[in-house]
């Protein structure tokens, strides 16, 4: 005769325990209990009200993505930014936005992720995800997979570097712009083949 929860008496096995930091949220231990490994972590600010911060893991930032607009009526994308920690490893974070007009709620999701592992673009679940993506692969050189067309969005091709990197140097570098290819004389000077008399 087999025990309960053991497998060969058709029953599901048991489902694993819901970590303690979702207790503080119901919409935590909810995604957690759906979405299991691709919740890292779950913050909440203190106070009625109070954000909550959801750590993803980074390959399934899609899939959390999707389940909070179909299922949990994020349905907002209010902003989507990147931040850098030279010092962290993986050192970049991509932070998304979301609001519920149902809940009247703000969540936070955060995904960390290093300089060459490209991030799931969540274009296919907020088509407005778009241009912030091409924005922070622009400035931050983090990379989306699926992205429908990642190309730089406010510096010029042939630029170099990625200036909102904290190791991005301030002075010195060719950044490859050529709009002057010789400096303008200074004022009051004449230029070659003008008259002086």
């Amino acid at each position: 005769m087999s025990e309960p929860g053991d497998p060969g008496n058709g029953a599901a096995p048991p489902a694993p325990p819901i970590p303690a930091w979702t207790a503080a949220d119901p919409l935590a231990e909810e995604l957690c209990r759906e979405l299991g490994e691709a919740i890292v972590e779950v913050e909440r600010g203190g106070g009625e009200g109070s954000s909550l911060t959801i750590q993803v893991r980074r390959e399934d930032i899609a899939r959390v993505a999707a389940a909070l607009r179909s299922r949990f009526r994020y349905t907002v994308l209010v902003d989507l930014c990147a931040a850098d920690y030279p010092e962290r490893q993986p050192r970049f974070e991509v932070v998304y936005h979301l609001y519920s007009f149902r809940e009247n709620r703000r969540i936070r999701l955060k995904v960390r992720t290093a300089e060459h592992s490209p991030v799931p673009s969540v274009t296919g679940v907020w088509r407005g995800a778009g241009w912030p993506e091409r924005e922070i692969h622009d400035l931050f050189g983090i990379d989306f997979t699926g992205h429908p067309g990642l190309t730089r969005i406010l510096l010029w091709d042939g630029f170099s570097g990625h200036p909102l990197r904290k190791d991005f140097p301030l002075a010195g570098i060719d950044t490859g712009a050529a709009l002057h290819p010789d400096p303008p004389p200074p004022a009051g000077a004449t230029g070659p083949g003008d008259d002086a008399s």
